[in-house]
């Protein structure tokens, strides 16, 4: 309609009805263009929103999963003393020194719940989120490895490597049964179960404990695994402190305003 009366206009050179219908149809094109830029952005306010959302319950998840983890290697770092102290006695009882002996070895590990932020890095929608969250580089705790640096620090551990080649596998077997990790509702460890009921004779806990006495280099390298077992405790620590703020940004309740490329 507006198109045929240009036109007539024009051939009737009627000069301001042209202006006129054309400031119209140019006036209508750019509103169109703004209102559809404003629903843009506020879907993308709404999915940024939503993402943001769904990071802070996948970190609050991993919050959980963490505390776990590092309620796991604080009793692994109590067994760790009691050695340190059985070792040093005049006559440890032999049954609690094989068993801590051998908690004192064990490991446990947890990955970074990924499938929200994999989502917004492939569809390139990084930038929807809390500017401080990205700005301040939160995102690289997904590819973060600091608990599995903590499992890599206690396999590679010599006092893991002599203690395991000390204690007789049957022993070992026996342990890891009936008195190894207590694990929560959904299979994570977080500490050793105090039922130990072992069928295993007096007379073969008193020759593996000897093994583990009579060896010069069990002490200095439970000295050593002591430093990797603080370093794991410190490390999560800092991680869930870490985390904790990460939840604080997600939820302030500020989202970005276009995206960004996928990294």
């Amino acid at each position: 309609m507006i198109l045929r009366r240009i036109s007539d206009a024009f051939r009737k050179q009627d000069w301001f009805t042209v202006a006129v219908e054309t400031l119209i149809v140019v006036l209508g094109v750019f509103l169109g263009i703004q209102l559809g830029n404003w629903n843009e952005g506020q879907a993308d306010m709404r999915r940024g929103s939503a993402y943001a959302q769904r990071l802070a319950i996948d970190i609050r998840t991993d919050i959980r999963d963490r505390s776990n983890l590092l309620a796991y290697y604080e009793a692994v770092n109590d067994s760790a003393e009691r050695t340190a102290a059985l070792l040093a006695s005049s006559s440890p009882d032999p049954r609690e020194l094989v068993v801590n002996a051998y908690r004192a070895t064990e490991y446990a590990t947890h990955q970074p719940t990924r499938s929200t932020w994999d989502e917004i890095v492939s569809s390139g929608d990084i930038g929807l989120l809390p500017p401080d969250f990205v700005e301040d580089g939160w995102g690289s705790y997904f590819t973060d490895i600091t608990a599995n640096n903590a499992a890599q620090n206690a396999l590679a551990s010599s006092y893991r490597q002599r203690v395991r080649r000390t204690i007789p596998h049957e022993i070992q077997r026996a342990i890891r049964e009936s008195c190894g990790d207590k694990r929560d509702e959904i299979g994570n460890v977080t500490g050793f179960r105090a039922d130990c009921n072992l069928d295993v004779s007096d007379e073969e806990w008193a020759t593996a404990a000897e093994a583990l006495l009579s060896d010069p280099e069990l002490l200095p390298d439970l000295r050593l695994h002591f430093s990797n077992l603080s370093s794991a405790r410190g490390d999560l620590t800092g991680s869930l402190y870490s985390l904790q703020q990460a939840i604080g940004v997600l939820e302030s309740g500020s989202t970005g305003a276009k995206r960004a490329p996928a990294e």
